[in-house]
Parts: structure tokens; sequence; C-alpha cells
């Protein structure tokens, strides 16, 4: 590997998540004219745990904690030093409450969600996709290619709508909504385990159906391209079966697009499927995010953020490193 190449890459990435990060800054602050701490000392008052006379005062006070009282490039300043000490602070909408414990505590829920549902999506999809494009498997293989790309143009709300109504309402095989069952203990026993994938099937299957399609999609381009290669002629003409052409000159060849892209999607899992979670009321950090973007929490919305650009980030440069091992023709020592 090429150092300088290496030094340049992590150096790039660098440049970016500062980049990102400071839009990520500017944006929720300029875009909006909502106070979240006034916001919320008014809920407090309107339900009367909270004087109306002593608003003001309290707003200014939690103002000149939190920095809010100081012009907006020094509290940018502040904002770029937090961030090299990972100190992500407190949230505005729920103080005393740290933003890394709110994410922390979410976080879990997500990545066990999403990883294992993009994991599954894309072993069927790419299988499925590699299947309908190559010419020896069945007709009716080679038919799925219709609902596969109707199946990748479905939102995974909308297919969570549909799934929520199906198995939830009607058949009611599966809980609407939560992490858990409200009363079971959040401790490591068989039975909270069980309660929590019974919980976690709805939304898990709502991602799944959208992301088979999708990996499928992209599956067959690539193999439609793959089986009119030199190499696919020759193996067949010296008489290889038919699975020993599909698995190793086919399939192997077109993978390559599908990794870097399934690098890119176990990257944006620590966002989660904001929508999908908010539907099912599933505890994760899209939920987190939901509720930070409603109350205008702009240090939530930041940390969530700014973990997303980072592990994107990291996920990219780690997949640019990865290449050479994944294809021998890729080369990083022209610096290229």
């Amino acid at each position: 590997m090429n150092w300088n190449y290496i030094v340049r890459r992590v150096s790039l990435f660098l440049v970016v998540v500062w980049a990102a990060a400071s839009v990520n800054f500017f944006v929720p602050r300029l875009g909006t004219g909502r106070d979240p701490i006034r916001e919320k000392l008014g809920q407090l008052a309107a339900s009367g745990g909270l004087r109306q006379d002593g608003i003001e005062a309290m707003v200014k006070a939690y103002q000149a904690k939190f920095g809010l009282d100081r012009p907006l490039y020094e509290q940018y300043w502040n904002f770029l030093a937090d961030t090299v000490r990972l100190d992500l602070g407190y949230s505005l909408a729920n103080y005393p409450a740290r933003v890394g414990d709110l994410i922390g505590n979410a976080m879990p829920w997500t990545i066990g969600l999403m990883v294992i549902s993009v994991l599954i999506g894309f072993a069927i999809g790419t299988l499925m996709g590699a299947l309908s494009a190559w010419p020896g498997s069945p007709r009716w293989v080679r038919g799925m290619a219709v609902p596969l790309m109707t199946m990748s143009a479905i939102p995974p709300y909308l297919l969570g709508l549909i799934v929520l109504y199906i198995l939830g309402l009607k058949l009611k095989l599966f809980p609407l909504s939560g992490g858990y069952s409200p009363g079971m203990l959040a401790i490591a026993s068989v039975d909270y385990y069980i309660d929590v994938v019974h919980h976690s099937i709805l939304p898990a299957l709502a991602i799944v159906l959208q992301a088979v399609g999708f990996w499928a999609l992209g599956m067959r381009g690539m193999m439609v391209t793959t089986s009119g290669e030199d190499y696919i002629a020759l193996a067949e003409a010296n008489g290889l079966r038919n699975r020993t052409i599909f698995l190793r000159f086919g399939l192997r060849n077109a993978m390559l697009p599908q990794f870097t892209a399934l690098g890119l999607s176990l990257a944006n899992v620590v966002a989660g499927q904001v929508i999908v979670e908010v539907i099912f009321a599933y505890p994760g950090i899209g939920t987190v995010l939901f509720q930070a973007i409603q109350a205008s929490d702009y240090t939530v919305i930041n940390g969530v953020v700014l973990i997303l650009i980072m592990a994107i980030g990291l996920v990219t440069m780690i997949m640019d490193f990865l290449y050479p091992l994944l294809d021998p023709r890729i080369s990083h020592r022209s610096g290229t």
C-alpha cells in the first residue's frame, strides 16, 4: 500500500468530516427561528409545572449555560473544540440528559435491527438478482425481475404500513409498536430477548422487503453485463458446468459494486430508517433524531448527524483500502 496515498486519503476524510460537521452546525441555526429552550419551558408552564413570570429569566440562564447567548462564531469554535474531544454536550430539549447517553441508549436498537436487516436483504437480493439475469436459470426465476423491480421502488415506510396492517392489525401475529412489551424488565434473559426479537420482526420485514428489491436490481444489471464477457464464453466452450460458471466467473466478477454499496449501507445503519422507526415507535436512533428535529434540539441533531458522517466517511475510506484485496486489478501505487 502506498503510504502517501494513505496520508492523502486520511486527510481527505478529516476535511470531509469537518466540512459536513460545519454545515450541520450552521443549517439548523440559520434555517429556523425556533428557540428549543423557550419552547420547552413554555410547555412546562402550560402544564402547570412552571410559573409563567419566571420563564424569561430561566431562558436567559439556560442560554448562558449552553452558550447560546454568544455570537454564532464563538458557538462554532466551541462546537469544533467539543467535537475534537468527542463531547456532544447536553440535550437542549431534555436537559440534563447528555447527547452521548441518548445516542448510546438508542444505538444498540438501531444497529441490531438495521445490520441484520441489511445483511439478510443483501444476501437474498444479490442471489435473486444474479439468478434472474443468468441465462441458465429456470424460467420462473428469470421472471422475478419485474416483482423485484417493483419492490425496489416502494419506500420502506410504505412497506412498513402494509405489513403493520396485514400482520399486525388483521392477523395479530406481531406487536404493533415498541421495542419490547410494557412491563417487561430490560434485563439479560431469554424471555426478554425473545420479546425484543418478536417486536423487531415487523420493522425488519419492511426494511428487508425493500432491500431485497434494491440489491436484486443492482446485481441483475451487473450480471447482464458479466454474462456477455469473453471469459464466460470461454468457460462455456471448455465444457464447465453451468453452476461452476455462475459461481466462479459470473457471480464473483459482478460482486465488487455490490460490496461497495453494502459498505455504504452498513455505514448508514447508525441513522436507521427514521420513518420506519417512528411508525413502529421503535426506540432507535431514528426516533431520537425525529424527536430532536421536532424540538429543534440542535445538540442532538448535531450529535446524530456527526456520527453518521464519521461512519460513512470511515467505511468509505476502509472500502477504498480494501479494493485491491477484492480486485487485484485495482492498485493505489500510482496514487489514483
